[in-house]
């Protein structure tokens, strides 16, 4: 049996082979639901699908740049900024 240890701010961590059983991943969305089982209360987990976001990934294709760190990102808003101000 696994056993699960909340932490001061109620947060846990599944061993990988609930994980694995209930394909699950980090950011996944579980539910919990109360059922009454021979006579006594038991919590079932009920992996939720995840909402549909059609819009991810909507902009891939519709960039030339290949690097996105923060130095790229500020090099690329002052380049912006110098050619409103000219």
């Amino acid at each position: 049996m696994s056993t699960i240890t909340l932490t001061s701010k109620r947060q846990a961590t599944f061993p990988v082979q609930v994980c694995v059983e209930l394909d699950v991943r980090p950011g996944d969305v579980i539910a919990l639901e109360p059922v009454e089982l021979a006579g006594e209360r038991v919590w079932v987990l009920r992996p939720q699908k995840a909402p549909p976001r059609p819009w991810l990934g909507c902009l891939s294709g519709k960039t030339t740049v290949a690097v996105h760190s923060m130095e790229a990102a500020r090099a690329s808003i002052a380049a912006g900024r110098n050619q409103r101000s000219t």
